[in-house]
């Protein structure tokens, strides 16, 4: 808002849908003007008047009756042309309303943010100001752009206006420069969706509100979009080399300090080290060194308020970079941080690419019991590289099996997948028998490899599952174990043991012959006659 010289109009920029410039005439209502297609008196103007009246302390009813006392009365110190010069009814209106006028006025003054103007000239950025300004230099322009009161930033359109009103400020610029300056005004808008949230303690990324949560998801998505896109520069010759540099501090800052349940900057961080400062990229062994450098001492620096896990696993990077993979190990498990495979998938990644196996055999058999405790779907990942890595190093399977054994109960679904990948199907049948699985609960088409590779193996797990069913002495469990019978009958006939096949439902009839209610559905189901 901003209150004109003239006292008499307030000139205001409204956010719905999206903005618009009012212009409210406090002498005259109608006269006021909007932006909008209501080409009448609208939300906008209301909303205006509103803040007008809070920021003088007074009703908006107690401004209107005042304003229009001022302009009915004659000037002071004329005479009254009906009355003859008596003012007694006039006096008071306008002794009233100019105090009124001049409080409001003065407090408008004070307190508008937005110059005076009808149409204030908002800051840009040329193409030589973004050259030799530093990134926060960039901000602090960006700020302007804004003016003092920020907008709080809660849902993806929202998002999206400030990011085009921010791009709106600069020039067609070299591929380098708009890529950084593209990231960071990315930057500066995630700021202020999160800032409030971090602010507040009772908030978390689990409460966030939902359209918000998904404003932060989608400006993290295009940060990350873009940091995956090769950068157009190479090294420290770069004319842009030094707003890289200061990316990396400005991330890196962020990252230290970030609310653990956010995680936002951690995940940009992370991500630009992975791309534009790899090893493939712009990165080199001195860079790294002196990264690694600045984060140590940011430990004494930040005390209780660093946050450790994000901290952590950039050094190890780094280290992983410089082949210290011993020394990047054993800072992870010393520091037993709460790791979930998310934390280390990145580093598995750049080995891969690589194609450094050794190296990634080891990671995966020394980080994979650090990860017992997460849930098996979040495994996945982890599996996919050990199937990898026993590809290209046949020797590398046994430290697998010894690796998932020892990650059990956990790493369960990874174990089962690798021990049908490489037809372990003895193993997988103990497997299921031990967790007491039910045949019954898969899809034929998981249990059409064992049928074909070896049929025999599923014989005890069919023969344990119809004895569990018998035993619950109902008529359900007996048409379970009636359809087991069926599937055993056939395997007994595809292995060419009808025999023993007759042999045992024999002894099965006889033995079950008080249950009544079971010879009935074997009946049914043609297994006796």
């Amino acid at each position: 808002m901003a209150l004109r010289d003239d006292g008499v109009h307030v000139d205001a920029r409204v956010k719905d849908n999206r903005m618009y410039d009012v212009a409210v005439d406090l002498d005259d209502l109608a006269a006021s003007e909007c932006a909008c297609s209501a080409n009448r008196a609208c939300t906008h103007m209301a909303a205006t008047l509103m803040r007008y009246a809070e920021l003088c302390g007074r009703p908006i009813q107690a401004l209107a009756n005042a304003r229009s006392a001022l302009k009915s009365a004659p000037a002071i110190g004329k005479p009254d042309a009906g009355r003859g010069g008596t003012r007694t009814g006039t006096a008071r209106a306008a002794a009233e309303a100019p105090s009124l006028e001049r409080n409001a006025s003065e407090e408008g003054a004070n307190r508008f943010a937005v110059p005076a103007t009808a149409q204030p000239v908002r800051p840009t950025l040329t193409e030589t100001e973004l050259t030799e300004f530093s990134v926060a230099k960039w901000h602090e322009r960006f700020e302007k752009r804004l003016g003092a009161v920020h907008p709080n930033i809660r849902t993806a359109q929202e998002a999206g206006e400030l990011l085009a009103d921010l791009q709106a400020m600069r020039p067609e610029l070299p591929w380098a420069l708009e890529q950084l300056f593209t990231l960071h005004a990315l930057l500066f808008v995630l700021e202020l969706v999160v800032k409030p949230n971090q602010a507040d303690w009772r908030q978390s990324r689990l409460f966030m509100g939902y359209h918000t949560k998904i404003a932060l998801d989608g400006l993290l998505d295009q940060a990350r979009n873009l940091l995956e896109d090769k950068l157009a520069l190479a090294d420290d010759s770069s004319l842009y080399w030094h707003h890289l540099m200061g990316t990396a501090d400005f991330l890196r800052t962020r990252m230290m300090t970030e609310e653990k349940s956010l995680g936002c900057f951690a995940a940009l961080h992370a991500s630009l080290w992975l791309h534009w400062l790899s090893p493939d990229s712009a990165g080199s062994a001195a860079l790294y060194e002196k990264e690694l450098r600045k984060l140590q001492a940011a430990e004494a620096a930040l005390g209780t308020s660093l946050s450790r896990q994000p901290w952590k696993l950039a050094q190890c990077l780094l280290l992983l970079y410089l082949a210290r993979d011993t020394e990047a190990r054993s800072m992870i498990v010393r520091d037993g941080v709460n790791l979930k495979p998310e934390h280390l998938t990145p580093l598995f990644g750049v080995l891969e690419r690589s194609e450094q196996w050794a190296r990634l055999r080891d990671w995966l058999a020394e980080t994979g019991p650090l990860l017992g405790s997460s849930r098996s779907e979040d495994l996945a990942p982890y599996g996919n590289y050990w199937a990898a890595v026993v590809a290209q190093l046949p020797e590398a399977e046994a430290t697998m099996w010894l690796t998932l054994q020892e990650m059990l109960p956990y790493s369960r679904t990874v174990y089962e997948d690798a021990l049908a990948a490489h037809g372990r199907w003895d193993r997988w049948i103990d497997l299921q028998m031990c967790m007491g699985q039910d045949p019954l609960s898969f899809r034929v088409t998981a249990l059409k490899p064992v049928e074909k590779e070896a049929p025999e193996m599923l014989l005890p797990f069919y023969h344990q599952a119809v004895e569990r069913y018998v035993l619950q002495k109902n008529r359900d469990g007996y048409k379970a174990a009636t359809k087991l019978l069926k599937r055993l009958a056939k395997l007994y006939s595809r292995l060419k043991k009808g025999e023993r096949w007759e042999q045992f439902i024999t002894a099965f009839a006889v033995k079950n012959s008080r249950l009544r209610a079971l010879q009935e559905e074997l009946r049914k189901g043609g297994l006796l006659s």
